[in-house]
């Protein structure tokens, strides 16, 4: 069955675009022309991914992205959030929106299926339960539920954080390029947007502050996780 995909989108000539290109590529597509329309649809559809514009009528791309990660029954869908205002970016992923990726406008139809795809396996792949729980140091990963512990405190992490925890504790001790985890992480060949890894380790990192355990920069290279 072809993988369904919500674009809530306020522009008209914006939406027809993004759902042609979609559709042409093998997506189902459902279109929301604002945030009370785009909590609606979710909730009746259930999409795979939902490409979600900030600046939308009704309920703003901020709110409906936060109650779309609230919500038990939706948080795991990936979202890629649209901006034409590059101001906003930390914004999308700074303050623990829970958006998985963003584009600016104007943006590219073959870099936003490029992404759409990327999240899509990538969410696919982790909802494959491992029967496997990891501890390190206080940091304890229950891999068939995800559910992650720092010291017994059970902390909440985005998909797109979880996926970055796990990867460091599979490579304690090494360092990883931008350029590594924008390909095992995001599944992308060429570094798009460093910004995206960089917002996301900040996220990651400012959760396990309680552990004794650290990502450390790298200055010119990447990030390197430290087990104590």
């Amino acid at each position: 069955m072809p993988k369904h995909v919500l674009v809530v989108e306020d522009e008209p000539d914006t939406a027809e675009l993004i759902e042609l290109h979609l559709k042409n590529d093998g997506y189902r597509v459902t279109v929301a022309g604002d945030g009370d329309q785009a909590l609606k649809k979710v909730h009746k559809h259930m999409p795979d991914l939902v490409i979600l514009d900030l600046m939308i009528p009704e309920i703003t791309g901020v709110e409906v992205c936060k109650f779309i990660r609230k919500d038990p029954a939706t948080q795991s869908i990936p979202i890629i959030m649209c901006t034409a205002k590059t101001g906003e970016i930390d914004k999308i992923l700074g303050l623990e929106l829970g958006a998985d990726d963003y584009v600016t406008k104007p943006f590219s139809p073959r870099e936003l299926l490029l992404r759409v795809k990327n999240l899509i396996k990538r969410s696919d792949s982790s909802n494959v339960k491992a029967d496997e729980r990891l501890v390190i140091g206080e940091i304890v990963i229950d891999k068939n539920t995800h559910e992650v512990k720092v010291d017994g405190q059970t902390i909440d992490l985005t998909a797109t954080e979880y996926k970055l925890l796990i990867l460091f504790t599979e490579k304690i001790g090494r360092v990883l390029s931008r350029e590594v985890l924008l390909r095992d992480i995001w599944g992308y060949k060429n570094d798009i947007e460093t910004r995206t890894v960089d917002m996301h380790v900040q996220r990651l990192r400012n959760k396990l502050l309680s552990s004794k355990n650290s990502i450390f920069t790298v200055r010119g290279f990447g990030y390197k996780f430290i087990a104590e």
